[in-house]
């Protein structure tokens, strides 16, 4: 391990990044938080800081206490009762918000519709009527396996509202990891479409669930929604058409109060032995969390209008497209399908269409953009915009600039997030309207987070392991079944506090930089070195809109740099190039990051939500079998690699 005066650290911080960008003038002047006393007033007494964030909802019974923490399990509002659906719908139908749009949808293929506060409650009320009818109660499980249409959250806030935990399975999986989260917490229903549309094709949701089902010994029920008109296997005793399904439900179920702690959904998260982890979020913490961080750290208006990118089978989707939105009463975009299809300026037609003025995407996503080129976002007015975030992995330096440049045309405030599906809320985050920002830094801990950077010990250090030294509202209550490995994994490893596996450094100034998962930390001649600084190092050359850095077997270094990276359009991919960018990574960062290799990848391989896969790519460079690509966006991108790879070997 590299050292820092007498203190080991896990983590050698190598990259060094000065630029600074305050938040404009009049920016601040209208914003939510002027004043960086929020920070004080929440360190000098956290509880009473969380109390005030969640009397902004309507509680149907008042709590009696608000926290109790018996490390590892934190109960917060306890004696409190609420409705999540109640707060995300009744609320604002009894007021001035009842004919604003709650969402604005946007399919793939052009098809679009606006559904107000009263329509989606409307629609929530009748379907969980059908739910109720059908026999699904308190505590029964629904898994939800759905393309991005509004009846996705339709489905989510009607089992809110009866008390039903829900489990969104995200589209792209495949039907074994269907089957898996579905018997895990043994569903009686599932919830799907016929298909979906992406990238100009159709995806087969219910032939996925068919498989799926094959191994399902406790579904009796499969409702699902007519989207494409595909083809599709029909089961008589088991299948229903949405539309049957509601057509003789009750206009009304009341909104009955549940526990704080009850929950609210499973989520589930893959897991390293393999077997998928299902994160326990409950009610009253959680929705006091997202509620409070969407509304301080989007600086939310009555006006805006909301863009998060992400898919609702993710965290991000649950917390900040569903329920801290619709808690806070805004209107959000959702949009079917991907960012280039029919053209690569479809996300920026969409901005400019629908008047976007707050837009929350992921840092591959942005990269992408760049690849791309500046011409497709500047065939769009986009003076919409007035704040920028990031969200799902750190972002490099350079691509945070071109966002603030190009996509913000240098007026509006980034904030770059840092978060889990384990946390439920954010947790590290500029506050738009007095954050000093730098590029790449998520900055500081929300107001009422205590965060730190620690070593094997403890000790806090520059760099090393970022943890959670005090309970959040919105924290996980728990691995769905598997009390044990919730101990092992999140509190075991650095006594008291959470582990949240990620590397961290933090500059002089107290600013928070994320390194990456620990998991992909490089050990290369001794030293521990974060692929997230190589890669941004290699975005940071001219020539490279995108990088993704893997530390392969080497028998004198231990590890050695494999760096595959994705030119900008027009740029020749040549050896000189190669030369060019390994010379760049070390003049920007030092010699022992050099790459000992540089590929060329006209794709990386990635997710349908933009995570860049490392583990296959180790799999490329170390001549293994390819592990399972299932969830990839396109499969044919990691085995023109391991081709490439292997002829350069050759």
């Amino acid at each position: 391990m590299a050292k820092t005066g007498q203190r080991e650290e896990p983590i050698q911080a190598l990259l060094k990044e000065g630029r600074k960008f305050p938040p404009p003038k009049e920016f601040t002047k209208a914003a939510r938080v002027k004043s960086p006393a929020i920070y004080k007033e929440a360190a000098a007494n956290p509880l009473r800081f969380w109390e005030k964030q969640a009397k902004e909802l309507r509680w149907l019974k008042p709590w009696k206490k608000t926290l109790e923490w018996k490390l590892p399990y934190a109960k917060w509002f306890i004696g409190g009762k609420l409705n999540v659906s109640d707060n995300c719908l009744d609320r604002h139908v009894e007021g001035p918000r009842r004919n604003k749009a709650a969402f604005i949808w946007e399919g793939e293929p052009g098809d679009s519709r606006v559904l107000t506060y009263w329509d989606l409650y409307r629609e929530v009320n009748r379907f969980a009527s059908a739910l109720r009818k059908h026999g699904v109660k308190k505590g029964d499980a629904v898994t939800i396996y759905m393309p991005m249409i509004p009846e996705l959250p339709i489905a989510m806030l009607a089992c809110a509202r009866i008390g039903a935990p829900h489990s969104v399975v995200f589209g792209g999986f495949s039907p074994e990891s269907l089957r898996d989260r579905i018997n895990d917490c043994k569903s009686k229903v599932v919830i799907t479409a016929d298909g979906g549309y992406r990238r100009g094709g159709q995806v087969a949701l219910k032939k996925n669930t068919d498989e799926a089902l094959k191994g399902c010994a406790f579904v009796s029920s499969v409702i699902v929604f007519k989207r494409t008109g595909q083809d599709i296997d029909w089961h008589r005793d088991r299948d229903i058409w949405w539309h049957d399904f509601v057509k003789d439900a009750d206009a009304y179920v009341k909104p009955e109060p549940f526990d704080a702690e009850d929950m609210l959904y499973l989520l589930y998260t893959s897991g390293s032995t393999g077997k998928p982890k299902g994160i326990v979020h409950t009610t009253g913490g959680y929705l006091t969390g997202v509620s409070a961080t969407h509304r301080l750290i989007f600086d939310l208006r009555e006006e805006d209008v909301y863009w998060c990118t992400a898919d609702i089978g993710w965290v991000t989707g649950h917390s900040y497209i569903v329920y801290g939105p619709l808690a806070n009463g805004a209107t959000g975009v959702m949009y079917e399908g991907t960012p280039d299809f029919p053209d690569k300026d479809r996300f920026w037609r969409i901005v400019e269409k629908y008047g976007v003025t707050i837009l929350y995407t992921a840092p591959t996503a942005i990269r992408t953009f760049v690849r791309w080129g500046d011409e497709y976002p500047k065939r769009c007015n986009l003076s919409s915009l007035r704040l920028l975030g990031t969200v799902g992995e750190p972002i490099n330096p350079e691509a945070w600039v071109w966002y603030w440049k190009v996509i913000g045309g240098g007026r509006c405030p980034i904030v770059d997030t840092w978060w889990q599906t384990e946390t439920g809320q954010i947790l590290i985050s500029p506050l738009p309207g007095i954050t000093v920002c730098k590029p790449g830094s998520a900055t500081f801990p929300f107001p009422g987070i205590e965060a730190d950077v620690v070593n094997d010990k403890g000790e806090s250090v520059d760099a090393g392991y970022l943890v959670i030294k005090r309970p959040w509202p919105a924290m996980l209550r728990g691995i769905y079944g598997d009390p044990e490995r919730y101990q092992r994994q999140y509190w075991s490893q650095i006594k008291g506090v959470y582990f949240t596996g990620d590397g961290a450094k933090r500059d002089k100034e107290g600013y928070f930089w994320l390194l990456g998962r620990i998991d992909d930390v490089m050990n290369v001649s001794g030293h521990r070195v974060s692929t997230m600084e190589v890669e941004s190092a290699l975005v940071d050359h001219p020539a490279v809109a995108e990088a993704a850095v893997i530390g392969r077997t080497h028998e004198i270094k231990g590890q050695a740099i494999s760096a595959f990276v994705t030119i900008k359009v027009g740029r020749p991919q040549t050896e000189e190039l190669k030369k060019e960018i390994k010379e760049h990574v070390a003049k920007k960062i030092g010699a022992l990051a050099r790459p000992d290799d540089v590929i060329y990848a006209a794709e990386l391989p990635k997710t349908r939500s933009g995570k860049i896969m490392r583990r296959l790519l180790r799999d490329v460079a170390e001549g293994r079998a390819l592990g399972d690509t299932t969830t990839l966006a396109d499969a044919t991108v990691v085995s023109d690699l391991k081709q490439k790879y292997e002829d350069k070997e050759g």
